[in-house]
């Protein structure tokens, strides 16, 4: 503007000369009218050209948004157990005179290791804040959580933990950890494993953890899931695949507008018949029908990494799928609502094994009957959201 307003005087004054060098002539009323109307003219282009820059600058600022990120992960704790027997519960080799000679030492540092590792999920974008909200697999119980969000690492900012013990005979639960200043909690209810075949009748297995909360403004859903194991077969990860399907669709029932994110170990790769067929979570745009889910974890494990290895392989059982209403289509850009950003598997040096057979693997508990100081067998995933500021 001060540019502006040098070439202004400098255009006026060169224009004052003119008049006068060539009217020199006339009387001095008629110079001075002359004057006048030419100031007139010239004031009239500067206020246009005045208001054509301002209109420029209020459009260049309006192009200039700005945009929110949230952070949602999962994290397979790999058997975080307390020091203390729960009644009814096969918790046996996790006490202090059990197998792992689980007592306070081995119990302190897993509760360090993992709330270092959670603290850090997300602040690869997220510095300092992390994620909103953290779905939890192989935790024993409510004492283990609160023990848990009391390390330093998460009680600075304040996690809070949603939780329904289950009836699974090991005693491991799901739960889901959330930063009150972000993710509020409007419903929690644990939806049970039924088996489908009249012979499983007694079978008894996780349920799913299904979280109702706000976030960003708008109704966000969780279902934090812990598969049947490999083990077991095919068939009864495919169940969960359909009875989880269902609980999605009930809750787009419900609300329509609810952004629904089925989390968990699924104990299968996002090409299984588990999560491709039965929760219908596809791996293109293109081939996503209304009642379908996106999983962006298919590319990942196609490019050669996961979250735990067998055999020397990497699998990538540790997913987050989502609802259509979370995602921009081809080539759109429309982040008014909240919408999926990108995912990531949370690497950090100190989660993998840096020698031995497991070299290059991620950093667990024990190992052959060995106490590691580790962290888990899995390594964390997060996906990112964001949505536009108002």
């Amino acid at each position: 503007m001060g540019c502006f307003f040098l070439t202004f005087m400098r255009y006026f004054s060169k224009n004052l000369r003119y008049l006068h060098s060539n009217h020199g002539g006339c009387n001095h009323g008629t110079f001075i009218v002359m004057f006048l109307t030419e100031t007139i003219w010239i004031m009239k282009r500067v206020c246009f050209l005045l208001t054509v820059m301002m209109l420029t600058a209020t459009a260049a600022m309006a192009q200039q948004k700005q945009y929110q990120v949230y952070g949602v992960g999962f994290y397979n704790l790999e058997n975080l157990f307390d020091t203390v027997h729960d009644v009814g519960k096969n918790d046996v080799e996790y006490l202090p005179n059990g197998a792992n000679k689980w007592g306070s030492v081995k119990y302190t540092h897993k509760l360090h290791n993992m709330a270092r590792a959670l603290a850090d999920m997300g602040t690869d974008v997220l510095k300092g804040v992390g994620c909103a909200a953290i779905g939890v697999s192989e935790v024993e119980n409510a004492n283990a959580l609160t023990d848990l969000i009391n390390q330093p690492e998460l009680k600075e900012r304040d996690i809070q933990f949603c939780h329904i013990e289950g009836p699974d005979r090991r005693g491991v639960d799901c739960a889901l950890l959330y930063n009150p200043k972000l993710f509020t909690v409007r419903d929690v209810k644990l939806v049970p494993y039924v088996p489908e075949l009249e012979k499983d009748s007694l079978y008894i297995t996780r349920g799913f953890l299904t979280v109702s909360g706000t976030l960003a403004d708008e109704h966000v859903a969780i279902i934090v899931c812990h598969w049947p194991s490999q083990y077991i077969g095919s068939f009864y990860r495919e169940s969960a695949g359909r009875q989880v399907r269902a609980i999605k669709d009930s809750l787009l029932e419900d609300d329509p507008q609810c952004k629904v994110m089925v989390m968990g170990d699924m104990n299968d790769d996002p090409h299984s018949r588990s999560m491709s067929r039965e929760l219908r979570a596809r791996r293109d745009f293109k081939d996503m029908r209304p009642h379908d889910m996106y999983n962006p974890w298919w590319k990942i494990l196609d490019n050669g990494t996961g979250t735990l290895t067998y055999e020397g392989r990497w699998n990538l059982f540790d997913q987050i799928v989502m609802t259509p209403n979370m995602l921009n289509m081809e080539d759109e850009r429309d982040f008014t609502t909240l919408k999926f950003w990108r995912a990531q598997i949370q690497r950090r040096d100190y989660l993998i094994q840096t020698e031995g057979s497991y070299k290059g693997s991620p950093k667990r508990t024990h190992a052959g009957g060995v106490w590691l100081d580790g962290y888990s067998d899995h390594l964390p995933v997060v996906v990112y959201l964001m949505k536009e500021k108002k």
